[in-house]
């Protein structure tokens, strides 16, 4: 994933960057001072539809993503497949990629993959499929730079442990890691760092196991 959140000059909230050219929206102007803009839910179903883009929330600040890497997409396939796949085996919950987590008006994201148990379903889903509260277990597949890094290990980690999400699995596919939270104190907390000889195990998934060299496995 990759995100455009900036400001111009004349402190216009600027959104993304197309070919060298800025795109301003006209949905709210910074004043001169130390004022953060914070973006809405309305704010968001206001702007223009776009099947490559995606748009988030953060505590109210504005993250656009593009498409990512076709690698991106293939981890995420995966992690999605195995969750999948133990959940038909187990009838114990549900696997979904993408969905919208909609916490708040100013807190509004889609993650690359979540698993949520069936009765935590029953609670948190909406008519509209959405989920108003937290899954179980959130996957996010890092993509390259340290802006993208710092949104999943900094804002979407605080993010995911104030909603109340048990576990938290950030995948970088550059280095074949898988860092494992899980929620200790009330905090998500570190607890493991997945190399590609080991596999993973989770509380939340009775008798789960994956080898983590088979989600990263490539013939190219």
């Amino acid at each position: 994933m990759f995100f455009y959140p900036y400001y111009s000059s004349l402190g216009q909230k600027c959104v993304t960057r197309w070919q060298g050219n800025i795109t301003f929206l006209p949905l709210t102007v910074m004043s001169q001072t130390t004022d953060r803009v914070r973006w809405t839910i309305q704010d968001v179903a206001a702007l223009p539809d776009n099947e490559w883009i995606r748009y988030e929330i953060i505590d109210g600040e504005l993250f656009v993503t593009r498409s990512p890497h076709h690698k991106h997409q293939q981890v995420t396939g995966r992690i999605f497949a195995v969750l999948d796949n133990w959940s038909l085996s187990t009838g114990l919950g549900e696997a979904s990629i993408m969905p919208g987590l909609i916490f708040s008006d100013s807190d509004n994201v889609a993650p690359d993959v979540v698993w949520v148990s069936y009765e935590r379903l029953a609670q948190i889903q909406d008519e509209a499929g959405h989920f108003r509260g937290a899954p179980e277990l959130v996957v996010e597949v890092l993509s390259p730079g340290k802006a993208n890094e710092d949104r999943d290990r900094t804002a979407k980690l605080k993010l995911y442990s104030v909603q109340g999400v048990q576990e938290y699995w950030i995948v970088d596919r550059i280095t074949q890691r898988i860092e494992i939270y899980r929620r200790e104190n009330a905090q998500l907390k570190l607890v493991t760092t997945l190399l590609l000889d080991d596999a993973i195990t989770s509380p939340l998934l009775p008798n789960f196991t994956c080898e983590v060299a088979r989600l990263f496995v490539s013939r190219s």
